[in-house]
């Protein structure tokens, strides 16, 4: 998710606090147009080379293009401050996340769910939160950790390596899952998908933010993103609005849909969470790191998700569906477990020199 501040000052925006509501109203907005002009719905999803949508891989630019600026590649140089924090970090986001979303999805949509929903739809579905498993948050944890008054300097640590690790591991990752639970894997798409949306717009940000800084320094850089901060919103309440544009006839047809769909996920949601939080509170990991290093795992990085699986499925696919029903559970969770968090403090020790 998009943050609008420097991590050492990140708050949650008007934008964030009211986000599932932002994106209920798209999802309204989606539905009725898709209903009411078919055809221009149509056209939209005709625009297409490569398997790349085009309109939608611009919005998708709108909204990943300003995260990636925030990230500061400088901050690899501290990967060794804290690092039992990052090591809880990695295991939970490259090693458990994915693996237990994929098992999850498989047990609530081929078993749990048989009987509400059609073998086809199930395998759109289960691909779609194996999609959100496997993309971990980039940007969004820094106004997490902000609420948790987490080490901005760890967060931005622990944000840099995990966009480093994915443009690795995010698409072996997901095609074993696909692979595994029998989805076809066109491998050509995903890796096209995973350098048009990861590994080029970060290497975009990085040379932005390098000119920014030689320009102005770090106020430089937040003022960039708090002018580009608009179109990223744009972007992604349109991108939602054409996705429910073209699943108004199966939603309407099967409302409860969405209530399906979300039901592995917040159990992931809490499920990982109260892992890394574990994990961090059983090493002694002091509670600035221990808060972060559980909330990155958490989190999402649906932009990325929905991309692919537009990309991967299609705009009218179950898979892309999937991944905005990701979106629109997500801050009310998020929320939910900084509060938690926030009262569970005493649990963990104070900051010690090295974590």
């Amino acid at each position: 998710m998009s943050d609008t501040l420097h991590p050492a000052t990140a708050g949650l925006g008007t934008f964030e606090r009211w986000l599932s509501v932002w994106v209920a109203l798209a999802i309204g907005a989606g539905l009725l147009l898709g209903n009411l002009f078919p055809g221009v719905f149509a056209l939209l999803a005709s625009l297409e080379v490569a398997s790349v949508n085009l309109p939608v891989a611009v919005l998708i630019w709108a909204m990943v293009y300003p995260m990636m600026v925030g990230v500061d590649f400088g901050a690899l140089s501290h990967v060794g401050d804290k690092p039992k924090g990052l090591v809880v970090t990695l295991v939970v986001n490259w090693l458990i996340k994915p693996f237990t979303m994929a098992a999850l999805g498989v047990v609530f949509f081929n078993y749990v769910f048989a009987g509400l929903i059609p073998p086809e739809d199930a395998q759109a579905y289960l691909a779609g939160v194996i999609l959100l498993g496997a993309a971990p948050c980039t940007a969004m944890v820094f106004v997490w950790s902000n609420l948790t008054r987490g080490d901005p300097t760890y967060t931005l640590v622990q944000v840099s390596v995990n966009d480093v690790v994915m443009i690795f591991a995010f698409a072996p990752i997901v095609a074993f899952l696909l692979g595994v639970t029998d989805i076809v894997v066109p491998w050509d798409t995903l890796l096209l998908s995973v350098c048009l949306y990861v590994l080029l717009p970060l290497t975009a940000g990085f040379f932005t933010r390098k000119r920014l800084v030689r320009q102005g320094g770090e106020a430089a850089v937040d003022a960039f993103k708090t002018r580009v901060q608009p179109f990223s919103i744009i972007g992604l309440l349109v991108t939602v609005v054409l996705l429910f544009g073209f699943q108004g006839e199966v939603i309407l047809d099967r409302p409860l849909v969405i209530a399906l769909i979300a039901v592995p996920l917040l159990i992931q949601s809490y499920g990982i969470f109260m892992i890394a939080y574990g994990a961090a509170r059983a090493w002694g990991i002091p509670f600035n790191v221990a808060a972060p290093c559980a909330l990155i795992g958490t989190s999402n990085f649906f932009e990325l998700a929905v991309a692919v699986a537009i990309s991967l499925f299609g705009l009218g696919s179950g898979a892309a569906l999937a991944t905005v029903v990701g979106v629109l559970v997500e801050v009310p969770v998020m929320l939910s477990l900084v509060a938690f968090a926030n009262r569970t403090k005493h649990w963990f020790p104070a900051e010690k020199t090295r974590t």
